[in-house]
């Protein structure tokens, strides 16, 4: 059992400007996208290492609230340790038959770790010039505030109070509960890359939300506070594995436009 680390240092180099658009890019990602499905059917082979680490390596790369990264992967893929997390997976096929598990794990905790390695990084970074170390020196301080009161259960009756009467502010960072829903949302955009650097890896995958949190959050001997937000099973789709076709919900009733 392994996590990779949340610290973004050095994991790719600046671009100057956004690349242009080309047909080969935007086919390519059409490709990996529309051939990635949630298979629940793996072979059960062993991974090659390198083919999970780059996948891992593209998710550290997804974006998060103010490049807070709240979050840490937890690679499974001992066989002891895998065969414990697909009980705890309520023994889904997919959690039965995978390769490795990727079990994200959310918290404030992390957030402060990475602020902690970004302000380290803020000395040492010769590419910063003193208006942006002054910069994000000073969104560091804003973030450190944040993370230190955000959290505090003073905030608990206020956040009951206007959840009850504005049902659309029942995602605010406020809170225990509060803080612990924003911390998981930007863990699933990491795991969401996941899935399409896998695909794009000739990998499958298979996003679970089915499992026994306190069982699992025990075998990975996680803190309180901690939250898992997503397992992703990942494997080589067993032959017999059943693809049906996909179904999503016309164009017209997903998009609003105003």
């Amino acid at each position: 059992m392994e996590t990779m680390p949340t610290s973004a240092a050095a994991l790719a180099p600046p671009l100057a400007s956004h690349p242009p658009c080309s047909d080969s890019a935007w086919s390519a990602f059409q490709h990996i996208n529309r051939s990635r499905r949630a298979v629940r059917h793996f072979d059960a082979a062993p991974l090659p290492d390198a083919d999970v680490e780059a996948v891992l390596r593209e998710a550290l790369l997804a974006p998060s609230s103010n490049n807070s990264q709240p979050y840490v992967i937890h690679w499974l893929r001992d066989p002891a340790v895998l065969h414990a997390a697909a009980a705890a997976c309520r023994n889904q096929r997919a959690a039965r038959s995978a390769s490795a598990l990727l079990v994200f794990v959310a918290a404030p905790r992390f957030a402060r770790d990475t602020l902690a390695l970004f302000r380290d990084s803020l000395d040492s970074s010769p590419e910063l010039s003193p208006q942006s170390r002054a910069y994000h020196c000073k969104q560091c301080k804003a973030a450190a505030t944040f993370l230190r009161l955000a959290p505090s259960f003073l905030w608990t009756p206020l956040y009951l109070l206007l959840t009850a009467l504005f049902p659309s502010l029942t995602l605010l960072p406020l809170g225990p509960q509060g803080i612990r829903n924003w911390a998981a949302r930007n863990a699933l955009f990491a795991a969401q890359t996941a899935l399409l650097a896998a695909s794009a890896r000739g990998l499958d995958s298979c996003p679970m939300e089915g499992f026994n949190p306190r069982k699992l959050a025990r075998l990975l001997g996680l803190q309180r506070g901690d939250v898992i937000a997503l397992v992703l099973a990942l494997g080589r789709r067993n032959p017999d594995a059943r693809l049906e076709p996909r179904w999503r919900r016309p164009f017209s009733t997903a998009i609003q436009i105003s």
